[in-house]
């Protein structure tokens, strides 16, 4: 009989970890304030022993909006250790809350150093209620980190079956076992009863050959997203200036563009060295950089969603604060 894959399992917490108060406790489970460590998870499903060999990894258990660069720069840091210690490692399987999920995919996907596919996965019923989707999702997140076919592809999410470029991936819906979709490419493949399987590969630049390196930085320039809403009057543009911002993104009216007075705002601050860029609040599709992005100083964020542009824009002006390297480095990730 052949040996199991070795595929290690990093716990962050979230709801795949969680244990609410009973079997129909699926929504206010958090007020239990009681959440697993990567091995007690594993423990609660013996049966993902049958698909490979788990290395459960102590890291933490928080509600994921509490993940943060310096819980993202121990994790690419934890990813080489993994690596480094096993050189068998087939696979590193990320345990997450999916409410900022696709934030630390995304991040890993432009940061992490390691060649071994990395899957980062969440549910969206706590461990302990009633059909729960916790198991399955966790199984299937093993089974593709151990799959061959899964390196390259950058850090993937998976959840209901389906897995997703970490770039393209969002959060759609808030209880829904769907909620993850990638609204603009679909996914890149399924993890089904018989087998792994994918159908495209992305495009786009990912880890781990790309030039972010973040194992020696302590921060991250401060980038803010501008939400477009009618009526806005500029006052959080103002007040992230003032707060120091090197980065703006502005989450933009379909297709993309600032309400009249964070216009100004924004077309200032570009001036004065600070990169603003434009997205759209829309969920999905390219900005374009029309007469009055170009008179304004904007650049474009192509189709990546505000939280994740934020994200880019920060790691780039960890490279460079030139508009053209800017615009380079989003079209390559």
């Amino acid at each position: 009989m052949p040996a199991l894959p070795k595929v290690a399992v990093i716990g962050t917490g979230g709801t795949i970890c969680s244990i609410g108060t009973g079997p129909f406790d699926i929504l206010d489970y958090g007020a239990n304030e009681t959440m697993l460590h990567a091995d007690a998870l594993v423990a609660m499903f013996p049966d993902v022993a049958q698909l490979a060999e788990i290395i459960a990894v102590p890291f933490k258990a928080v509600p994921s909006p509490n993940i943060f660069f310096e819980d993202w720069k121990a994790l690419v840091l934890t990813c080489d250790r993994l690596v480094a210690a096993h050189p068998d490692l087939a696979g590193i399987v990320i345990l997450h809350g999916t409410a900022s999920l696709e934030e630390t995919a995304y991040f890993l996907s432009l940061t992490v150093k390691v060649a071994v596919p990395v899957v980062v996965v969440g549910s969206q019923r706590p461990a302990s209620a009633l059909s729960t989707d916790a198991g399955m999702n966790l199984a299937n997140a093993i089974r593709t980190a151990a799959c061959p076919q899964a390196r390259g592809l950058g850090v993937l999410v998976l959840l209901n079956d389906e897995i997703h470029a970490a770039r393209d991936v969002t959060k759609t819906s808030t209880f829904r076992l769907q909620t993850f979709r990638s609204p603009d490419f679909g996914v890149l493949g399924h993890a089904d009863g018989d087998a792994v399987v994918f159908y495209r590969k992305p495009l786009r630049k990912a880890a781990p050959d790309t030039e972010f390196d973040i194992r020696s930085l302590d921060a991250l320039p401060r980038v803010d997203i501008v939400l477009a809403y009618t009526g806005s009057d500029g006052t959080a543009a103002r007040a992230f200036v003032a707060a120091g911002a090197k980065g703006i993104v502005s989450a933009g009216f379909a297709p993309g563009f600032a309400g009249p007075a964070d216009f100004e705002v924004l077309k200032q601050a570009a001036a004065n060295g600070i990169v603003v860029m434009q997205s759209t609040r829309a969920g999905s599709g390219r900005t374009f950089k029309g007469k009055r992005l170009r008179e304004g100083g904007f650049l474009i964020t192509d189709n990546l969603t505000p939280q994740k542009a934020r994200l880019l824009l920060a790691l780039a002006l960890t490279v460079s604060a030139e508009p053209a390297e800017i615009e380079r480095i989003f079209l390559t990730y």
